[in-house]
């Protein structure tokens, strides 16, 4: 099989015709709420979030309200989330210093969204792609870290390692969407457990078919 760099125009033609309105399926109408649903949805379904996130913004509708927030209020509000401690804290943290140091309004670099509380480069990539359009990098969740794997996109484990090797081989034009399109297909063809290898159409582009399905080979290698 060919190497990445060779196939991943291909792959992502492919994904944009199977997926053509690819977008984070998290629930928002500002940069706040996305960075508030994106922290929530660490280690848990983006379904649940988008359950949970209308009443919370409901009660906390401005970053002044969440900076100012009872935590165990908030705690008991985002409990189905998992994690809710930690999430409540994050989140009172990263309003008090959006309120602090950039004068109430989510910040759209990079730099400066790395300094919120909570807020790592995966979660700034969805924020930077979903609320402002704009490609400073390639959000590397469970299922891009999987799907990049499974295609040979990548031999590393550790996302930020990983989103260093799709952007080198990614064109810059599709670094907004290549994340909602994997998560896409993950869902759909590719779960962690058992692919759906023999229905998927990148199975010839892929040299993770051939391993859970080795009679696919003779199909690849002609």
């Amino acid at each position: 099989m060919e190497p990445a760099e060779k196939r991943i125009r291909q792959i992502i033609q492919i994904l944009r015709r199977e997926y053509p309105a690819s977008r984070t399926a998290l629930w928002f109408e500002t940069p706040l709420q996305i960075l508030v649903a994106t922290i929530l949805a660490a280690q848990c379904t983006d379904e649940r979030v988008n359950q949970i996130t209308p009443k919370l913004f409901e009660r906390y509708p401005t970053v002044a309200d969440l900076a100012r927030a009872d935590r165990q209020e908030l705690e008991k509000i985002i409990r189905p989330t998992g994690f809710f401690r930690n999430k409540a804290k994050n989140i009172v943290a990263a309003a008090r210093k959006i309120v602090e140091d950039f004068g109430g309004e989510v910040p759209d670099r990079m730099e400066d969204l790395l300094t919120i509380p909570g807020v790592a480069r995966k979660t700034a990539n969805i924020v930077l792609s979903s609320a402002f359009k704009k490609a400073a990098g390639i959000a590397v969740d469970t299922h891009v870290r999987r799907l990049a794997g499974r295609l040979g996109l990548s031999q590393e484990s550790d996302p930020e390692k990983i989103e260093r090797d799709l952007m080198a081989i990614v064109p810059r034009k599709d670094w907004l969407d290549f994340n909602y399109m994997l998560v896409n297909h993950g869902r759909k063809i590719c779960p962690a457990r058992r692919p759906l290898c023999p229905e998927c159409v990148l199975q010839k582009l892929c040299p993770g078919a051939v391993e859970f399905y080795p009679e696919l080979k003779a199909t690849a290698q002609g």
